[in-house]
């Protein structure tokens, strides 16, 4: 958490803090694309739901944009080639050749020549029906690029069985140091409001609010130019503040509309999308094209180059980080994320995946940190907190184990934003307990359910054992009745045949 205290801040009126952004001058500077890697890791677990499938053998050539794991189950992507070349690895990544961490991946050589599978685009994307969208959206392997990494097309159908009524598109980029959506707005703001259309057909909304922090105007000036034709489609600034980006305080934000706590934004009437997901949807649906490669910031005191860049998922970090002109000095701390929320990497040798939005590379000033203090109750945490959460409360119950009064304090409402440790002048890891009880209450979830499984097999297998042993002895009692009669049926044969001629005739 050290590079939070290395942003000046201020707490807002309401809720949320106001980082120093350190945006520019990386979002000043047009994008630029990466050279190609020697070779890309594309984990089966990009998003959230069930891993995807593969679909390819070792030693299969394939194109860029070809399907390579399909999708499984009904929450799930499927993952395509991000370049063409050689499938050479499936399977356990291995610190042969990645990452070293855990996880499913397929591993292709690259050629160099980055050849597209051929692919037509369609005449007019505007003319499909709700579901055709949806499907081409599914087929392309589009998930929330803000982070969330839900697959798209689940939220699109979602949308139009609950009855939406408004679009929100999240083009905040409230992390500092991140720059990727906002380049995104600048560059390709006609792709964006096309996808922002296609999504609006396909959830049945009226109407879509883009809503674009103020402290971006260059990007509200392109968003505004591309969709001055279009009056379903409303660009919005709003204040520039964080968690800004988180969808509920958006949904506020936009709309006046307050989700509850055990619902959902479609249970509002709205639905969010984050403006890269929207560019990758036209991407899917207007050029048939799939997810294979993202925009991505780096930044940070240490990066040589820093920018955003357009990178092949599947990239190392490592290789991003060679590719774009290396680093300097001694990286203190290597962050896929922004400082806020993002995840900290142990080594470099991990693969981008499409939930990726930026790499920070932090020298020691940046990652300075700052030993913890005795907490002095000043209630900044809870004057910070966008859930309206007590943090300075929930942590001590943590602290002492119980868990269950944690949650009903509102755990399971923190969305991890880091506000309450930003603000803390006690400098408390406050997100950190929160992980830590959100993780042990995770595993006490498994448990249970394991528990439970368990019980229900034992349960099963003593029904399934009485059941075997009531036809046994059904089986057994049949048997015994057939054995009585066959021999019984000669004895009354023997009777018959003695028995004089004049009875017989009486009978007859």
């Amino acid at each position: 958490m050290g590079i939070m205290k290395a942003l000046k801040h201020f707490v807002g009126d309401d809720w949320g803090v106001h980082p120093a952004d350190h945006k520019r001058p990386v979002a000043d500077l047009p994008s630029r694309r990466l050279p190609l890697p020697e070779r890309v890791h594309l984990m089966l677990a990009q998003h959230v739901g069930a891993p995807a499938r593969p679909v390819v053998l070792v030693g299969q050539k394939v194109k860029k944009g070809e399907m390579i794991a399909a999708a499984h189950g009904n929450i799930s992507a499927p993952v395509h080639a991000s370049t063409s070349g050689t499938i050479s690895a499936i399977g356990e990544i291995t610190a042969a050749h990645s990452s070293g961490l855990p996880g499913m991946a397929i591993t292709i050589d690259v050629d160099g020549e980055d050849a597209w599978i051929e692919s037509d685009p369609v005449a007019d994307p505007f003319a499909l029906s709700p579901a055709e969208i949806a499907a081409r959206v599914a087929a392309a392997g589009v998930v929330g690029l803000g982070g969330a990494t839900f697959p798209s097309s689940v939220k699109l159908n979602l949308g139009r069985r609950s009855g939406i009524d408004t679009l929100i598109v999240n083009g905040s980029e409230c992390e500092p140091y991140l720059s990727c959506d906002d380049r995104l707005m600048r560059e390709r703001g006609a792709d964006i409001v096309s996808g922002i259309r296609l999504m609006l057909m396909a959830t049945g909304a009226a109407q879509a609010k883009v809503g674009i922090e103020d402290n971006k105007p260059e990007a509200i000036a392109s968003m505004r130019g591309a969709a001055a034709a279009f009056a379903e489609v409303a660009i919005v600034p709003v204040p520039a503040r964080y968690p800004m980006g988180s969808d509920r305080q958006l949904i506020v934000e936009l709309s006046g509309r307050e989700v509850p706590s055990d619902a959902r934004a479609a249970d509002v009437g709205v639905i969010v999308h984050n403006v890269a997901t929207a560019c990758a949807a036209h991407q899917a649906v207007a050029l048939n094209r799939p997810l294979v490669e993202r925009m991505m910031t780096l930044n940070g005191g240490a990066a040589v180059a820093p920018g955003n860049y357009e990178v092949l998922l599947g990239t190392l970090v490592s290789d991003l980080i060679t590719l774009s002109g290396g680093s300097k000095g001694e990286v203190a701390r290597l962050i896929m994320g922004g400082p806020m929320m993002g995840v900290v990497l142990p080594h470099a040798r991990v693969p981008v995946v499409k939930g990726s939005s930026g790499i920070l590379l932090l020298d020691a000033g940046e990652a300075a940190a700052v030993e913890p203090q005795a907490c002095i109750r000043c209630g900044s945490c809870v004057k910070s907190c966008p859930m309206g959460l007590l943090p300075l409360e929930m942590s001590a119950r943590i602290r002492h184990d119980d868990l269950d009064a944690a949650v009903d304090l509102g755990l399971s409402d923190c969305i991890a934003c880091g506000c309450c440790a930003y603000v803390c002048p006690s400098h408390i890891p406050l997100v950190q307990y929160f992980y830590h009880a959100k993780g042990e209450l995770s595993a006490r979830q498994r448990a249970q359910l394991r528990g439970e499984a368990t019980k229900k097999m034992a349960l099963a297998r003593q029904q399934r054992l009485e059941r075997e042993d009531r036809e046994k002895a059904a089986a057994a009692a049949r048997r015994k009745a057939e054995r009585a009669a066959q021999q019984s049926a000669p004895k009354a044969a023997v009777v018959a045949a003695t028995r004089l001629p004049e009875q017989a005739g009486e009978s007859a």
